[in-house]
């Protein structure tokens, strides 16, 4: 049975998103060949450009895909957790990823110079949300104090990112990933009402 357009077009840009993805984590961006990237798909720079747009389109579609690899990691780091317990362990789990030297590169140095700030990007309103739904479920289930729940997820979202960029960008980031961690921690139990 001979595959549809919108297939073909899904294969295609698998095939781009993977090869670019290789490229990223092992050349950077700005050293990554298109001419390289798309050989290595086994297509045309046309065909990036009708899929992507661009170079950047591209980045940004890598990013998406790493972004939502992620979400799912961080949801397993807080699976039969309670609510709180969850909701730092994913905290920290999002920080620990930036150990991770394709994380490191294509998301947090990489994403950052080419695509502006992370806390800008798309993909982060969507994490936005879910952090306010679950600061103010916190918040209703009297486990964290009355705060505004907006704020506080931009607090808390911004204090990951931040955490992740600097570990990232760390000469040592093992040494640096210790205290990260232990003052995400510390700030988030501020939310916290005393048991």
């Amino acid at each position: 049975m001979a595959a549809t357009r919108a297939e073909m077009v899904e294969e295609t840009r698998a095939r781009l998103i993977a090869a670019a993805r290789r490229a990223f984590a092992t050349h950077g961006y700005a050293s990554a060949s298109m001419d390289q990237l798309t050989a290595e798909a086994g297509l045309t720079r046309g065909a990036l450009y009708h899929n992507f747009g661009d170079k950047k389109g591209l980045l940004r579609a890598v990013i998406d895909q790493i972004d939502a690899e992620m979400l799912v990691r961080m949801r397993a780091a807080g699976q039969g957790r309670s609510t709180w317990d969850a909701f730092v362990d994913e905290g920290v789990a999002y920080v620990e990823m930036s150990l991770e030297p394709e994380i490191q590169r294509i998301m947090l140095l990489d994403g950052p110079a080419v695509l502006g700030d992370p806390s800008r990007w798309p993909n982060q309103t969507a994490c936005l949300r879910t952090t306010i739904q679950t600061i103010q479920q916190l918040i209703d289930d009297g486990i964290v104090k009355p705060v505004d729940p907006e704020a506080a997820a931009r607090l808390v979202n911004g204090a990951a990112l931040n955490a992740a960029l600097w570990v990232a960008a760390a000469d040592e980031p093992q040494a640096v990933m210790g205290k990260a961690v232990d003052a995400f921690r510390q700030m988030v139990s501020g939310l916290r009402l005393q048991p």
